[in-house]
């Protein structure tokens, strides 16, 4: 799991926790998208997804135990998107999503 002391630092740096969650997300266009997580941060994910999508895309991801979040799309590569969260969680959001989330 990820430590207190890790927490601070380089965006591109975060520490990441694999995970393998199936979720929904829906597109700026009103699209709902079935995402697989395959890892998360506190401040991004990278998902799996078929559907057609852009950098610059902002996806409302249903995550469980703390809702709802607003991703922005980051990068696209072979089916797989890498997302920004809109607002990073705080530590305590961050460790209630993790125990949310299927390993």
């Amino acid at each position: 799991m990820t430590s207190a002391s890790a927490w601070a630092g380089d965006e591109r740096s975060e520490p990441r926790e694999a995970v393998h969650h199936r979720a929904r997300a829906t597109h700026p266009d009103g699209r709902l998208l079935p995402l697989l997580i395959v890892n998360i941060s506190h401040g991004g994910l990278m998902v799996r997804c078929d559907a057609p999508c852009e950098p610059g895309d902002k996806l409302r991801i249903a995550l469980p135990r703390i809702g709802a979040v607003v991703a922005e799309v980051r990068w696209v590569l072979g089916g797989r998107l890498g997302c920004r969260l809109e607002r990073p969680l705080g530590m305590a959001e961050y460790l209630t999503l993790l125990s949310g989330l299927t390993r």
